[in-house]
């Protein structure tokens, strides 16, 4: 009997062993998921209701479903939207009538949950929401009041609640013309609560002047509240990434966020790296460093520098909060879960009773452990610093996806027609979106080409993505490969660039014409179809990943379902087998490379987590095969 006692021991030693260890950002998700475990209870003495807290929670853990592309996290992020919206689209507790800013943020949930889905029940629910907007009470500028009880008043924290959302919608719906509304709900902030002086917002602005906490000349509240400016920070960024390149507002918007910026900085306390709540005055009796503003300047400013808002000179400034916030505010309790302490619970103006808006004020309300805000904050801020770990191995280089060859077309709820099928946008089964954003944390930035290939076209391209090209049961009038396109493309790899071919097997892909291609290279898809899976049985799918594999180094198995096989003479090889096919082929053709498979593999519905058993790592090859394809870019000089 001592043996198999030592064995259960050893078991799960050697298992434990074998786990990679978990991210700040996954411990901090298993405590969301332990101690919120159905939806979000702020006060167990209250019904659980509708709330902003939710939304900024679940604005982490799917950034981490992103990351990690762990299942668990995208059913957390359904199963509490399920919690509020029925199968009409009705969300439980809402009421449009509030014209409450704060009820807005969920709706982010909602449109992701749209876009994985299709379900429309989650669209009904978000457009619930923008109706609201579209009614909502406004100044006399036209400045969305925050709530309907707070009448001609603006605050902060209402441009996160409702912006980004507001901005999300009309980039996915076609409504071109809100994005000057957006635009001016920050450029009137910036112009009535920025204090020329330091650059800080003040937390609030009443218009009317009638508060008692409104400065008779200028309308603003007392203090700069270090949580509202980072609300108005994060809005501002998650905005701008939505934001039409070409909408004459953006500069001004960056501009906007580069002077909030700068005086974030300026006011960051140097010893801990973090940040007071009364944010201008850290020697004032009573303040303290804050968790929540902390996380959220953290997380809008390296996001901004990532995607070039601000200049890697803030990288000291962003480096020196997130270690101070770990140092700080991340803690594991007696229950072994990661908390975050240090966060206030709320802090507001006007109301009943009445909050003045002093200093006095914003000392008196508390701060506590796991404070939602703070968790979910703090959760955004460390997705978002771990993509910035891999940016520098792709920075400049581009991925350009075809949109010619495979140029299905499909109509949106709107009635818009759009691609479709493998593009980078597509959040739903088919989409690409999740290939995007490993593209993305490698540096590399995505683009279509929906011409044929040309070129002038080609020449900034270091990577080209071909996927499924179409027959005729997938679009009426297909673009065929040509020998002209394909001898434009021979040459382009031979310049020195990389070329990528996943097509699809026989029926769901066509053959003849497009084989003109890879053949110049040695490669032939043979019109056939090897995985084949009945139903769920996945393991008829799986591919083992042999050690030393040279693309895919530290994957073990990866899933393909109906499969074209590959056969390859020189100066093509095989870089993948299955018992009698070939998965994966690569050439090698003046500077250039080819990577060959026969199947689009990479597509959300098998790298999202949500159908597949983790055993297969699809998510992971992606990683290591855009990690590969980068490193065949041979460098400019070598490309002269």
């Amino acid at each position: 009997m001592k043996k198999p006692l030592i064995f259960l021991f050893i078991v799960p030693l050697l298992f434990a062993q074998q786990m990679p260890a978990q991210t700040v950002q996954e411990k901090i998700a298993t405590t969301v998921m332990t101690i919120w475990k159905d939806s979000l209870v702020t006060d167990p003495a209250k019904p659980v209701k509708w709330t902003y807290d939710q939304g900024v929670i679940l604005k982490g853990i799917e950034g981490l479903w992103h990351q990690t592309g762990n299942g668990k996290y995208f059913e957390y992020m359904q199963k509490c939207m399920d919690f509020f919206v029925n199968d009409k689209g009705d969300i439980r507790t809402y009421k449009a009538s509030d014209y409450n800013l704060d009820n807005i943020l969920c709706g982010r949930i909602l449109l992701t949950l749209y876009n994985v889905t299709g379900k429309e029940k989650y669209y009904k629910a978000a457009l619930i929401l923008r109706e609201q907007l579209k009614t909502q009470p406004r100044t006399k500028q036209g400045g969305f009041w925050h709530k309907k009880i707070y009448p001609s008043q603006m605050w902060l924290d209402g441009l996160y609640m409702a912006e980004p959302f507001y901005a999300e919608w009309a980039k996915e719906f076609h409504e071109p013309a809100a994005f000057d509304d957006i635009a001016n709900q920050f450029i009137w902030m910036a112009k009535n609560a920025r204090d020329e002086k330091t650059g800080l917002l003040y937390h609030g602005w009443d218009e009317s002047r009638e508060q008692k906490w409104a400065n008779p000349q200028t309308g603003t509240s007392p203090h700069f509240w270090a949580r509202a400016m980072a609300w108005y920070g994060m809005a501002l960024v998650d905005v701008l990434e939505q934001f039409p390149d070409n909408h004459p507002k953006k500069d001004s918007l960056i501009k906007i966020f580069q002077r909030f910026a700068a005086a974030v900085q300026k006011v960051q306390d140097l010893s801990s790296g973090c940040w007071y709540d009364i944010i201008n005055l850290p020697k004032e009796k009573g303040n303290y460093l804050e968790s929540s503003a902390s996380s959220m300047f953290v997380c809008a400013l390296a996001k901004a520098v990532r995607l070039g808002y601000l200049p890697a000179a803030y990288w000291s400034t962003i480096k020196k909060g997130y270690e101070g916030i770990l140092k700080q505010f991340v803690a594991t309790d007696a229950n072994g879960l990661t908390v975050l302490n240090g966060t206030v619970t709320v802090s507001g103006l006007g109301g009943n009773p009445y909050r003045d808006g002093s200093y006095a004020y914003y000392m008196s309300e508390k701060v506590i452990t796991n404070d939602p805000k703070g968790v979910g904050a703090f959760l955004q801020c460390a997705v978002e610093m771990s993509r910035h770990e891999k940016l520098s191995i792709g920075k400049g280089k581009t991925v350009l996806l075809d949109d010619y060859f495979n140029s299905e077309k499909k109509k949106d709820i709107t009635g818009t027609e759009l691609p479709y099928h493998y593009k980078w946008y597509e959040q739903y089964n088919n989409g690409f979106s999740l290939l995007g954003d490993v593209f993305h944390r490698y540096g590399v930035q995505t683009q279509t080409l929906s011409a044929a290939p040309t070129v002038a076209n080609l020449k900034s391209a270091d990577i080209y993505l071909i996927v499924d090209a179409d027959n005729t049961a997938d679009n009426p009038t297909p673009n065929y490969m040509t020998p002209e396109y394909a001898e434009t493309i021979y040459n382009w790899v031979k310049a020195g660039g990389v070329l990528v071919l996943l097509h699809n097997d026989k029926g769901n892909a066509e053959f003849e014409h497009f084989n003109l291609l890879p053949e110049k290279f040695g490669i032939h898809f043979i019109e056939d179809s090897k995985n084949k899976v009945p139903g769920n049985e996945y393991k008829f799918g799986g591919i083992d990943i042999p050690a030393g594999n040279a693309i895919l180094p530290g994957v073990k198995k990866i899933y393909q379902k109906e499969v074209s096989p590959i056969t390859v003479k020189a100066p093509a090889v095989a870089a993948l087998t299955k018992e009698d096919f070939i998965v994966f082929a690569t050439a090698k053709v003046g500077k250039g490379t080819v990577f060959a498979t026969g199947d689009p593999w990479l597509y959300n519905e098998y790298t999202d987590g949500r159908k597949l058993p983790l055993e297969y790592e699809n998510l992971k090859a992606a990683n290591e095969l855009v990690n590969w394809l980068i490193k065949q870019i041979p460098s400019k000089n070598a490309k002269k």
